[in-house]
């Protein structure tokens, strides 16, 4: 299918993960760091928090270009790892990495990754969430402690990243793998949809 618009994509994170996923849809864009804050109340759902979060990161950017700019679409993500009702997002240190981990061994949780795209020309926008169940192996503490050790957890939900040696952690996933590694494609296609870009 020809290309219906053209539109630039612009990316609001930092996240290199993210950033090589919206690269694979073969689509021109940029990368425009959000400097949003991500706190929240603490009486919203999962999936109002990633919702919000998602608008606000790509607000942020939207806010911070000029008129003249050519005509983009911003696209703000969030991911958090929910595990018996709490939300588990970075880690603030090792500690809490491990108390994370020791939390989810051998558990399934639950990851919500919220997707928002802003029309910059308009600022219409479109917002949405996936969510995917994640089956952890059993680990040991000398496991946990170990694997914090590389560094992987440090900036990860949840403390992994099932992208890296984190996969060798995971037992299985129902749902968006995607979603798991930060930005659910099958979602953001569909919503570009809205503002005539089409990947396919």
């Amino acid at each position: 299918m020809a290309q219906a618009s053209h539109k630039l994509l612009i990316l609001a994170s930092s996240s290199p993960r993210r950033q090589e996923l919206i690269r694979s849809l073969g689509w021109p864009f940029e990368i425009r760091v959000s400097e949003a804050d991500e706190t929240v109340e603490d009486l919203l759902s999962p999936a109002q928090i990633v919702e919000m979060l998602s608008l606000r990161k790509a607000n942020a950017v939207y806010a911070q270009r000029s008129h003249s700019e050519p005509s983009a679409v911003v696209i703000g993500s969030d991911t958090i790892v929910v595990f018996d009702g709490q939300v588990l997002g970075k880690p603030v240190d090792e500690e809490d990495s491990f108390r994370m981990l020791s939390a989810l061994q051998g558990n399934t949780h639950e990851v919500f990754s919220g997707v928002a795209c802003v029309d910059s020309a308009t600022g219409e926008h479109i917002v949405s969430h996936r969510v995917t169940r994640v089956k952890m192996k059993p680990l040991s503490s000398e496991q946990i402690a170990r694997y914090i050790a590389t560094g992987e957890p440090s900036d990860k939900a949840g403390s992994y990243a099932i992208q890296g040696l984190g996969a060798t952690i995971v037992e299985g996933i129902e749902g968006d793998y995607f979603n798991v590694v930060g930005l659910p494609l099958s979602l953001l296609s569909d919503q570009l949809k809205s503002f005539n870009i089409h990947v396919l």
